[in-house]
């Protein structure tokens, strides 16, 4: 293979100097062009980096909404949860207590039913004593008749003051204003001594003439010849 240039031959070093810088120059030239390239290629990368982030951008959003929806859900189900055992212990225990409170009102009604049959049966017997219209012959029949009914309605009265607060006057405060304002006779407590005096005497009065007509009966029967 033989050299690309003879020492015999002639050499024009400048004019290979001068190549030699042409192609320098155009390998200096050329690099610009790849610059400008790059700098397209960036802008494009850009574009897309922005595109991808106002896409991760949405999905974040999305993902937030989707976040808040689930937490609200877990709330309002938590606060169903927590209602619902609430309510089913409140209702449960208020169901009993006026189940109990149901059977204790119908027992006194059934109760005091049966003290109002009682005191209009003792009202009636009371209120058919006429003395007026007793005899010398039916006066001890009659009166013994009275005392009786008189006794059973004192009875009946006693046992019910004992089972009926509103008989004594211990009603509730509404009730006694009702029975205020409704002209309800006072109680015991309200009256004065003269006043319970002649109750008690009305009361007693029955019972001694009965007594004080079995000592003449006992009398006369004793003296009889």
């Amino acid at each position: 293979m033989t050299a690309p240039y003879d020492d015999t031959e002639f050499i024009d070093r400048d004019l290979v100097a001068s190549k030699a810088a042409e192609e320098a120059a155009a390998a200096v030239a050329q690099p610009p062009a790849v610059r400008q390239r790059s700098r397209q290629e960036l802008e494009g990368r850009l574009g897309e980096t922005q595109n991808r982030l106002a896409e991760l951008r949405r999905i974040q959003d999305q993902l937030e909404r989707e976040r808040s929806e689930m937490e609200e859900t877990r709330r309002r189900r938590a606060e169903c949860e927590t209602g619902r055992e609430e309510m089913l212990s409140h209702l449960t225990r208020g169901i009993g207590l006026l189940e109990k409170a149901e059977f204790e009102a119908r027992r006194q009604a059934e109760q005091m039913a049966r003290t109002l049959e009682g005191f209009r049966g003792c009202l009636a017997a009371v209120e058919a004593i006429q003395e007026e219209t007793w005899t010398d012959e039916t006066l001890n029949t009659e009166l013994t008749r009275a005392l009786t009914a008189i006794e059973n309605a004192r009875m009946e009265w006693s046992a019910a003051r004992l089972k009926w607060d509103v008989l004594n006057g211990e009603a509730e405060p509404e009730q006694n204003a009702k029975g205020t304002r409704a002209g309800m006779a006072p109680g015991l407590g309200d009256l004065s001594f003269g006043q319970l005096c002649r109750v008690g005497l009305a009361v007693s009065l029955p019972v001694a003439i009965v007594a004080l007509a079995g000592v003449i009966l006992l009398a006369i029967q004793l003296f009889r010849p």
